[in-house]
C-alpha cells in the first residue's frame, strides 16, 4: 500500500460518473443543450402550487404517491399497480437497474444512447455489453436476440433523436421473453407510438417516462414507469428498502394538474412539433443534415464545419448547445427545439458565422 495511501480511502466505491449538460444562468442565454420545454408548465401547476396550504410541510408526503399515481393510471388507462412513481426518470431507471438487472449475463443497450446506462452499471457491478447502432444510427433487433441478462433501450434514442417503429420494439420483446425490457421513452411524445400498449400482452416490458420533456417540469423531477403489477411491486419493494418517502408534496400536487391538462398537454407537445419541422427546414438550407427526429431536439451535422468549432462559436455569443466527444458522434451537435424567437436567434447566428468561414 502506498505512504500516501489511506487504509480506509481503498473501500471507497469509484466509478467514472454522468457528466450532464451545462447549466449557464443570466438573461442574455439561450439555452439549448438540455433538452428542456420552452414553454411553461400547465396553468393549473401554477395555481395549486401559488394556493398550497405551507402548514402542510411539516408532515411527510404520501409515501405511495397515490393522487399521482391514479391521475397516470387513468391518463395511460391502466390500472393503478400497474404504475410506479419516482424522482425525476433518471430515480426510476436507476432503481429499475438495481431490481431487474441481476445477472452474471450482461445487460444490452446500444453504443450510442443515454449515457447513464453505463454509469449504473458500473456502480451496481452489473455486466453490460454495447449492441453497435447501424451506419444510420438505427437499432439492429436481431442483435438484441442472444441470452442476456436485461435489455434496456431509448425510444426516440438520445442524442440521435431516432424513433424506433413499434413493431421493433416488439419484436425485442417477444424475442426475449426470459428478460426484463426496459424501454425509456423519455422524449416519445413527440415521436410515436408508446410501448405503453403492449405491457399488457408483455409481463417482461418496463416503460418509463418523465414530465421533464413534453410536461415542462424538469425542475420538479418527476419521473414514472408502468409495466405489469408484478414488475412495479417489485420496484416498489425495492423502494420501500431503499427510501419510502421519494417525492415530495409540491412535486405530487403539480403533477396531477400537470396531467388532468389534456388540452395544454396536446397544444404544447405539438407546438414543439411544428417548431421541429421549421428547424428542418431552416438546418438544411444552411448546409446540415440530420435523422429525422421524434424528439424535442435535433442531432445535426453540417457538410464543411466541424461541430466542435460551431458548438464554441455558438458558446462564445451564448447559445448553448450540446456537443458530444465521442467516437462516431464528434462531428454531430444536439440542439433543442426552443422558441420559434430563439430558433431565429441561432439561425441568425449560424448563417452568420457559415458565411465569415
Amino acid at each position: 500500500m502506498s505512504g500516501n495511501t489511506k487504509a480506509w480511502e481503498t473501500n471507497i466505491r469509484r466509478v467514472t460518473p454522468y457528466v450532464p449538460g451545462e447549466q449557464p444562468r443570466g438573461n442574455s442565454v439561450i439555452k439549448l443543450n438540455t433538452n428542456e420545454n420552452p414553454f411553461p408548465p400547465a396553468p393549473g401547476v401554477k395555481r395549486v402550487l401559488k394556493n398550497m396550504d405551507f402548514d402542510s410541510l411539516r408532515l411527510y408526503p404520501d409515501p405511495t404517491i397515490g393522487l399521482l399515481v391514479d391521475e397516470l393510471a387513468n391518463f395511460y388507462n391502466v390500472e393503478s399497480d400497474q404504475v410506479f412513481v419516482g424522482v425525476g426518470s433518471d430515480d426510476v431507471l436507476a432503481l429499475a437497474f438495481l431490481t431487474f438487472f441481476n445477472s452474471d449475463k450482461p445487460v444490452l443497450f446500444p453504443d450510442i444512447t443515454y449515457s447513464f446506462y453505463p454509469v449504473w452499471c458500473d456502480l451496481y457491478r452489473i455486466p453490460y455489453e454495447l449492441k453497435p447502432l447501424d451506419q444510420n444510427f438505427g437499432i439492429v433487433k436481431e442483435d438484441y436476440y442472444e441470452e442476456n441478462g436485461g435489455i434496456i433501450i431509448a425510444n426516440p434514442n438520445a442524442p440521435t433523436s431516432i424513433y424506433e417503429e413499434l413493431s421493433t420494439i416488439e419484436d425485442i420483446v417477444a424475442n426475449n421473453p426470459n428478460s426484463i425490457v426496459i424501454i425509456d421513452e423519455a422524449y416519445v411524445d413527440f415521436a410515436g407510438r408508446s410501448a405503453i400498449s403492449l405491457i399488457d400482452k408483455y409481463d417482461n416490458l418496463l416503460v418509463v417516462q418523465t414530465f421533464s420533456k413534453s410536461r415542462s417540469m424538469a425542475g420538479m423531477r418527476i419521473g414514472y414507469a408502468i409495466g405489469s403489477a408484478s414488475l412495479i411491486k417489485a420496484l416498489n419493494d425495492i423502494k420501500y428498502s431503499f427510501n419510502s418517502y421519494t417525492l415530495n408534496k409540491t412535486s405530487i400536487l403539480a403533477g396531477v394538474e400537470a396531467v388532468k391538462d389534456r388540452y395544454y398537454f396536446s397544444k404544447t407537445t405539438q407546438e414543439i412539433i411544428d417548431i421541429r419541422k421549421e428547424s428542418e427546414e431552416r438546418f438544411s438550407q444552411l448546409g446540415f443534415s440530420f435523422p429525422k427526429s421524434g424528439a424535442n431536439f435535433l442531432f445535426v451535422t453540417h457538410e464543411k464545419i466541424p461541430a466542435k468549432k460551431l458548438y464554441e462559436l455558438l458558446r462564445q455569443n451564448n447559445i448553448y448547445v450540446r456537443y458530444f466527444n465521442m467516437a462516431r458522434i464528434d462531428n454531430h451537435l444536439r440542439i433543442t427545439i426552443g422558441t420559434r424567437d430563439q430558433m431565429k436567434s441561432l439561425f441568425d447566428l449560424l448563417e452568420k458565422c457559415i458565411n465569415n468561414i
